[in-house]
């Protein structure tokens, strides 16, 4: 890092926020960010089971306004500054869309959507010049699936949220990334809000998938198509 005022891309001495930073993606670019020298601070609903002098965790559900603002003004006030925000907060439901309730679809869009939509909102004015948002919106929003129709549609709005707010950010001179990567094993599928999981092939390798996406932040990319987790 070469000013107290700007984030050149160099992660070392960076002060980044992970939403979901506890979960099966957000554990593994926690490390990898926490090993390139960032000091990180994870959010998710539940407390951290571990923390270090390099990485911190604040409690709150981002499904509110109200507490993606605290979470970002609390960094910003305890570090002086905020360089890099990745969401990696998701949950996912199984089932045909006739057979998918009210509860379950708004469970999707509140957490998939609603929670990314307050995140940005809270954290973009307040990001360094030349910071970084990351969302991971999945290869599902680039092509939707039966039986994962309610779940697909919330991330294909997290990638056109992504598609247009990187346009706005630009002014502000703050990078945007949509992740798409095909499946991880993060376990993710064994947790869903509803329905059972078909029998899925095997996935990507969740610090495969965290290292293409630390270095994406690194490298200036704009953009992580599927295509760009081929190993």
């Amino acid at each position: 890092m070469t000013t107290t005022d700007e984030f050149s891309g160099d992660i070392s001495g960076a002060v980044a926020l992970v939403a979901g930073g506890t979960g099966g993606l957000g554990r593994p670019i926690v490390a990898e960010l926490a090993r390139r020298g960032a000091t990180v601070v994870t959010v998710s609903r539940r407390a951290a089971s571990v923390e270090t002098p390099d990485i911190q965790h604040l409690s709150a559900d981002l499904r509110s306004s109200d507490e993606a603002e605290r979470v970002v003004t609390r960094i910003v006030s305890a570090h002086g500054r905020l360089d890099i925000v990745v969401n990696a907060v998701g949950v996912v439901a199984f089932g045909d869309v006739v057979s998918t309730s009210v509860d379950t679809v708004e469970e999707l869009f509140l957490t998939n959507v609603f929670a990314h939509v307050f995140l940005c909102t809270a954290a973009l004015p307040r990001l360094s010049k030349g910071g970084v948002i990351v969302a991971i919106s999945g290869v599902v929003a680039e092509q939707n699936l039966p039986g994962l129709v309610a779940y697909g549609a919330s991330k294909a709005a997290v990638r056109s949220f992504d598609e247009g707010v990187a346009r706005e950010a630009r002014r502000l001179g703050v990078r945007v990334i949509d992740a798409r990567p095909p499946h991880t094993e993060t376990g993710l599928a064994s947790r869903a809000v509803a329905g059972t999981a078909p029998r899925f092939p095997a996935g990507l390798d969740p610090v495969f998938v965290a290292g293409r996406i630390v270095a994406a932040i690194a490298d200036g990319a704009t953009d992580l198509p599927s295509s760009a987790f081929a190993s």
